[in-house]
């Protein structure tokens, strides 16, 4: 599941104005492309992490259109993310019990603070029928 989210940077009289299609509450604003790429990101995580903390729908990204950029949250986020997705309808405690652990070692691998270990993807990702997939881009 890629989770590279469509960003729009707009120049203005006064800067760059970033906004994404996908979540109209993600806004930051740059006075260089160098810096609307970085501010972009971090925009996008924040608002990817008070979505997680706060229980808020998070939609997939769509599909890129002309004059858009992609924008990919950091690792960690990612890492929240398809858990939390891929979890669907499944329980914290239902999926700590498939995985043999606790369940707030479960809630930890849905926090973008925290940083799993590799073997803790891989352990969460054959709990819900997937396999965990790394790239480099």
């Amino acid at each position: 599941m890629n989770m590279t989210y469509p960003a729009k940077f707009e120049q203005a009289d006064d800067g760059i104005t970033i906004t994404f299609r996908d979540l109209t509450d993600a806004i930051s604003a740059a006075s260089s492309e160098d810096e609307a790429a970085h501010n972009a990101a971090e925009a996008l995580d924040l608002t990817l992490e008070a979505r997680l903390e706060e229980g808020q729908d998070i939609p997939l990204p769509s599909a890129i259109e002309p004059g858009e950029v992609l924008i990919a949250p950091s690792a960690g986020t990612q890492a929240a993310l398809l858990v939390h997705l891929a979890r669907q309808q499944r329980t914290l405690s239902d999926l700590a019990r498939t995985m043999g652990t606790s369940w707030a070692a479960v809630q930890r691998l849905e926090n973008p603070k925290h940083s799993p270990s590799l073997r803790q993807l891989e352990r969460a990702a054959a709990a819900l029928g997937k396999r965990l997939i790394l790239t480099f881009e």
